[in-house]
C-alpha cells in the first residue's frame, strides 16, 4: 500500500554535468503531472511524464528539474547583422546632428550590445543530458516510493485498527439484534394491557404484530455483508494499488451501516450504528490518501 503524499530527490553528477530531479506528490483522484524544467528540456517533458506514469497511477505530481552544465565544449556566437547596421546608421545620424560630440563607435562597443552579438543556445538536450535526466528522475521516483511506502504502512496500521473497532461494534450488534423483537413484544403487550384496562390481549394478534415488526427490523443481511466487507478490507490492505478498491468498499460499509440504523428501530443498535459510521468516516478520510 502506498500513500499518495511523498517527496523524492535524485541527482546526476558526472563529467561537469550536474542535474537534480525533485518530485512532490499530493492527493488527487486521477494522475496529474506538472513538469517545471529549463528550456533546454522542454522537448523532453513528455518523456518525463512517461517515466512518472510508469510509477504512479493516482495523485498530483510536481516534477522540478534543475541543471548546471560545466562541460568543456565549443561555443558559437550569433551575429545579428541587421541590428549592427542599425546601430552604425543611428550613430552616424547622431554624429551628423551633433558634430561636436566625440565618435566612440567601435567594433568592440558594438560587440558589447547583447542584441547584436550573443551566445547561441543549444537547440535541445544532448544524449548525455537526456541520460542524466533519466538517471536522476528514476532515482527521485525510487526515493519517492520509499517515503510513500512508509506513509502507506502507517495509514494501513491506522485503518486496520479502525476495522478492528468496526468488527467489535458489529459483534455487539449481533448480540443485541435477537433481543429487539422480544423487547418490542414486551412494550407492545404493556401498551395493549394499559389500553384494555386489565383485559388480557389476544396472544395470536400480538404474535402477528411482533412477527411483522421482526421482519421489518431484521438486519441479518446487513450484518453478514459487514462481516464480509471487514474480511475483504483486510485482504485488500495486503496489495500494492488499493486506493480505488478501498474507496468503493468504504461506500459499501457506509451503505450497510445506514440501512442497519434505519431498519433496526432500536435505540441501542442506533447508538452502535452511529459509532460504526464514525469509524467508517475516519477510514474514508484516510483512503483519500492512498494510491
Amino acid at each position: 500500500m502506498y500513500s499518495m503524499t511523498g517527496y523524492g530527490r535524485g541527482e546526476y553528477r558526472q563529467g561537469g554535468l550536474e542535474l537534480t530531479a525533485e518530485i512532490k506528490t499530493v492527493n488527487n483522484r486521477y494522475l496529474d503531472i506538472s513538469v517545471k524544467c529549463p528550456r533546454v528540456f522542454v522537448a523532453s517533458e513528455e518523456v518525463v511524464r512517461g517515466i512518472v506514469r510508469d510509477k504512479l497511477t493516482r495523485g498530483h505530481a510536481d516534477v522540478f528539474i534543475t541543471f548546471t552544465d560545466k562541460r568543456e565544449k565549443a561555443r558559437s556566437l550569433y551575429l545579428d547583422v541587421g541590428a549592427a547596421k542599425a546601430y552604425v546608421e543611428a550613430a552616424a545620424k547622431i554624429k551628423e546632428l551633433f558634430p561636436q560630440l566625440a565618435d566612440d563607435v567601435t567594433v568592440s562597443s558594438l560587440m558589447r550590445q547583447t542584441d547584436i552579438v550573443r551566445q547561441e543556445e543549444a537547440s535541445g538536450a544532448d544524449e548525455e543530458m537526456l541520460r542524466a535526466l533519466e538517471t536522476a528522475l528514476k532515482a527521485a521516483l525510487e526515493n519517492l516510493d520509499l517515503m510513500r511506502d512508509r506513509e502507506g504502512k502507517k495509514l494501513a496500521e491506522d485503518m486496520l485498527g479502525r476495522v478492528d473497532t468496526i468488527e467489535r461494534i458489529v459483534g455487539e450488534v449481533v448480540l443485541r439484534a435477537p433481543l429487539v423483537a422480544e423487547d418490542y413484544k414486551k412494550r407492545l403487550e404493556e401498551k395493549v394491557r394499559g389500553y384494555l384496562d386489565g383485559v388480557n390481549p389476544d396472544e395470536g394478534r400480538l404474535l402477528t404484530e411482533v412477527a411483522v415488526f421482526a421482519d421489518k427490523s431484521n438486519i441479518d443481511e446487513e450484518l453478514t455483508r459487514l462481516k464480509s466487507h471487514i474480511a475483504q478490507f483486510r485482504e485488500i490492505c495486503n496489495l500494492r494499488l488499493v486506493g480505488r478498491k478501498l474507496d468503493f468498499l468504504v461506500q459499501e460499509f457506509n451503505r450497510e451501516a445506514n440501512t442497519m440504523c434505519s431498519k433496526s428501530n432500536d435505540i441501542v443498535i442506533t447508538r452502535l450504528g452511529l459509532e460504526l459510521k464514525n469509524e467508517i468516516e475516519k477510514i474514508r478520510e484516510q483512503v483519500q490518501n492512498i494510491e
